[in-house]
């Protein structure tokens, strides 16, 4: 038996050890009993990576040569994020389930052993470190063709109670720096797995961008006083010509300057620090707001969108008053058969050029008949 807990929303999280030592999380509504074994063999779990610096720009990156084995596209009667069967034992060894969270199989980022810290950085000289952190895979249900926008109010209300507590978790290990949920849909943007489901990234360092909106968002503060993120918020309240969804608690709008041909931003109206910081007001609100943009997304062009659906969020130990969470949403399609490809500009100068204005992309989502 593993370990049991009641959350807010009335879900409940159980928590159950796989064959090879991994722990499984099950998030329910109904009190379901989760005492299914994991039938599969033993594997040897991959050992942790190497962190190197690029000196250039003073960036870490990750070394994590076992996942290049690592599953890629199997066919529906495979796929392991399925729920378990007679005839195909899964990572899920359930027969069904709500929302799950599994460590991940092949992570980029392991858990270290013993004391860890971040080498001292000193240039072309700065020593190898371990790749730290903390890879996990949530699972949003157990259809195989559904996606986030076929999702019922109820489990969008599941998965954000599951992000929640992940967050809230992952923040006390020593060795976290940063939290990121994301889920990635579309092979355009190297999806391996069809099944709907998205990673939890927890980071031993603070990734780039984070870095640079803290930066921007202390100068900010010590220039005006304000956060920064809350007068971005007040002027597209302000200009309403990006805005295209919005409730009593939540606003999704087009960012003045969006990089992608369609990029949304979805924030609480009255700002926190990250997704364990939500009230229940604001969680139970979320999923008209998430479920409508999403449909809106996919009803631009009558197909499903590719895209990257990441949360920012304050890092665990610094800028709590500075950064805010918002859910940013990315498309790469600008119209069927038509994607936009970051190439030179953008791939190598970091210099990115839209070929649509945001207003004109706010203005066919909000076009879309729902």
């Amino acid at each position: 038996m593993g370990v049991s807990k009641s959350l807010g929303a009335g879900i409940t999280r159980q928590d159950r050890v796989m064959a090879d030592g991994r722990t499984i999380r099950y998030y329910d509504t109904s009190g379901q009993a989760r005492n299914a074994q994991d039938q599969r063999p033993v594997e040897e779990q991959p050992g942790i990576g190497e962190l190197r610096l690029d000196p250039l720009v003073n960036e870490w990156v990750a070394m994590a040569a076992h996942r290049q084995g690592r599953i890629f596209l199997p066919p529906k009667e495979l796929c392991p994020l399925c729920a378990t069967r007679a005839d195909l034992l899964t990572e899920i060894p359930e027969s069904d389930y709500e929302v799950v969270v599994f460590d991940n199989r092949s992570p980029s980022l392991r858990p270290p052993q013993g004391d860890w810290a971040l080498p001292d950085l000193v240039g072309p000289e700065t020593d190898t470190g371990t790749s730290a952190g903390k890879c996990e895979v949530i699972c949003f249900t157990a259809d195989h063709g559904q996606s986030f926008k076929d999702l019922s109010p109820t489990r969008v209300r599941i998965l954000l109670e599951a992000w929640a507590d992940r967050v809230r978790e992952l923040s006390q290990e020593k060795f976290i720096e940063h939290i990121a949920p994301f889920e990635n849909r579309g092979e355009e943007i190297g999806v391996t797995l069809a099944h709907p489901h998205g990673q939890i990234y927890a980071y031993s360092y603070l990734p780039p961008r984070v870095e640079k909106m803290l930066k921007a968002a202390r100068d900010y503060k010590e220039s005006t006083g304000r956060v920064l993120f809350d007068d971005v918020v007040a002027r597209e309240i302000r200009d309403d010509k990006r805005v295209i969804a919005r409730n009593a608690h939540w606003i999704a709008f087009v960012p003045y300057a969006a990089r992608y041909p369609f990029e949304i931003h979805v924030a609480p109206l009255q700002p926190v620090a990250d997704l364990a910081s939500l009230t229940s007001e604001q969680s139970d609100a979320f999923p008209e707001v998430a479920l409508e943009v999403m449909k809106r997304l996919d009803g631009v062009f009558g197909i499903e969108m590719a895209y990257i659906a990441a949360w920012h969020q304050a890092p665990v130990r610094v800028g709590r008053d500075l950064l805010r969470l918002h859910w940013q949403i990315t498309s790469v399609r600008r119209a069927p058969g038509k994607l936009k490809y970051l190439a030179g500009s953008e791939s190598a100068m970091g210099a990115f050029i839209m070929d649509m204005r945001p207003e004109q992309s706010a203005g066919q989502l909000r076009d879309v008949k729902l």
